[in-house]
C-alpha cells in the first residue's frame, strides 16, 4: 500500500507533529535533509565526526568538505557530541555509510527516549549476515520503530531546494491500516514535507530497501558499459533488466514488485544510472574506460555504497536462490578479477529469456565464442 501525503492534504493539527529531529551524519546527504527539515520548520541538530565540518556549519552555514557553496538554513545545530544531538528528539535520521549501521545504533541507544522512530537514509544489506539495514537497527534499537527514508534524491539538488520527491516505508500495525494517518510513516512524512519535499508513504520497507540496496551496483554496471563507449540502448537495458532483478529478490523476501516500480526503486535507479553526479556511476564509468580502482576519483578515498553492496547483494541472492546476472558481473569485475569486456559480453550472450518470467523460456544464445571474443575486445 502507498499513501501520497503532502501538507496541505495532512495539516499538522490532524497529525501527531514530530518537531524536534536528530539527524546521525553529517556528509552531504545528512546536510541536505537536516535543510529538508529545518525548513519545514523543524529544530534540527546534526551529529558529524569531523570537528572542522561541524564548526562550519554552525558559523558559516554551509558544509564545505561535501557540499561547498551551498547554503544551508539558519538554526541547524550541529554537534560531535552523539548525547547532545538525540537529546529530545521525537524522530532520528540515520545518514551514515551503511557499513557503519550497526556501530550508529549502538552509539545513539542509550540517549534516545523509548519509542522513538527511527528512520535510515543510508542503503545496503550488510555484509556477512545478509541482513537488511532495518533488521540491524532493530537488533540494536529495541522498541523503536525502525524505517527508512529513499528515493531519487541527489543531496546537492535537495539542499538547494529542487522539486524532489521520496518515500517513507514503515511497517504498519493492524491499527495502521484502518487509520494510515496516523502511522508512523505519515507522521514523519508530514515532519519532512515541505514546499519543495514531496513525501510519499509506504507499508513496504522490505521493497524499499532492497529497491535502494541493489540500485547501486546496477549503476556501477551502466558506468562500466558507458566508459567502455556503449551508449543509450546498452543503458536503457541493464536499468530494465536491473529492475527485474530488484523485483525478484524483494519479492522472495517478502516485499512488493510494485514498491520496486516506484521512487524508491525504478525512481532512484534511474536517476543514479542516469548521471556522473552518483558516485556510483561515476566508479563504473572510470573502471570502464581502464582506470585502476586505486587510481578512480583522483586517488581519493571515496566511499562507494555500491562497491560495498555488490558482496552483500549477491551473497544475499545466493542465499536466497535469485538469480542476479548484473550484479554478479559487477561483483566478478570488482573482487574476481574478472575481465570486465569479458564478463559483460558473456552477460549479453546468456540463453534466451522470456519476458515475463512466466513463459519459462531458455534457448541457447546464437553468439558463439568468437562473437563473444569480438565483443569483449571492442570493450578492451
Amino acid at each position: 500500500m502507498v499513501l501520497e501525503i503532502s501538507p496541505d492534504d495532512l495539516p499538522l493539527d490532524g497529525v501527531q507533529a514530530l518537531k524536534r529531529i536528530a539527524v546521525i551524519g553529517a556528509g552531504a546527504w545528512g546536510c541536505a535533509l537536516a535543510a529538508v527539515a529545518r525548513s519545514a520548520g523543524r529544530d534540527v541538530s546534526v551529529w558529524g565526526r569531523d570537528a572542522k565540518t561541524i564548526a562550519a556549519i554552525n558559523r558559516d552555514h554551509e558544509n564545505p568538505r561535501y557540499m561547498p557553496g551551498v547554503p544551508l538554513p539558519e538554526g541547524m545545530n550541529a554537534t560531535t557530541d552523539i548525547e547532545i544531538a538525540c537529546k529530545g528528539a521525537e524522530l532520528v535520521l540515520i545518514v551514515t555509510p551503511s557499513r557503519t549501521l550497526r556501530d550508529m545504533c549502538q552509539k545513539i541507544r542509550p540517549h534516545l527516549a523509548p519509542g522513538v522512530p527511527v528512520a535510515l537514509c543510508c542503503k545496503g544489506i550488510e555484509r556477512g549476515t545478509g541482513l537488511l539495514l532495518s533488521q540491524v537497527a532493530e537488533q540494536e534499537l529495541p522498541g523503536h520503530p525502525i524505517g527508512a527514508l529513499s528515493g531519487p534524491t541527489f543531496a546537492k539538488e535537495t539542499a538547494l531546494g529542487h522539486l524532489t520527491a521520496a518515500t517513507v516505508a514503515f511497517p504498519f500495525s493492524y491499527q495502521d491500516r484502518l487509520h494510515p494517518e496516523n502511522s508512523t510513516a505519515a507522521k514523519v512524512a508530514v515532519a519532512m514535507g515541505s514546499n519543495s519535499f514531496r513525501p510519499y508513504v509506504s507499508d513496504d520497507i522490505i521493497g524499499v530497501e532492497i529497491g535502494g540496496a541493489v540500485k547501486n551496483v546496477i549503476a556501477i554496471a551502466c558506468g562500466m558499459m558507458t566508459g567502455a563507449g556503449f551508449a543509450e540502448n546498452t543503458r536503457a537495458a541493464l536499468i530494465t533488466r536491473g529492475m527485474d532483478e530488484m523485483k525478484r529478490l524483494a519479492q522472495v523476501l517478502g516485499g512488493r514488485r510494485e514498491t520496486v516500480t516506484g521512487l524508491s526503486g525504478a525512481g532512484d535507479l534511474t536517476l543514479t544510472c542516469s548521471s556522473r553526479t552518483s558516485r556510483n556511476m561515476s566508479l563504473g564509468v572510470q573502471l570502464g574506460e581502464g582506470t585502476p580502482r586505486a587510481e578512480c576519483f583522483d586517488g581519493r578515498n571515496v566511499v562507494v555504497e555500491g562497491e560495498i553492496n555488490a558482496v552483500s547483494v549477491v551473497e544475499l541472492a545466493h542465499r536466497v536462490k535469485v538469480a542476479m546476472p548484473i550484479c554478479e558481473a559487477v561483483h566478478a569485475v570488482l573482487y574476481k578479477d574478472a575481465d570486465l569486456g569479458e564478463t559483460f559480453a558473456r552477460l549479453w550472450a546468456r540463453p534466451i529469456e522470456g519476458e515475463p518470467a512466466s513463459l519459462s523460456l531458455s534457448i541457447d544464445h546464437p553468439a558463439d565464442d568468437a562473437a563473444i571474443n569480438d565483443l569483449a575486445e571492442r570493450m578492451s
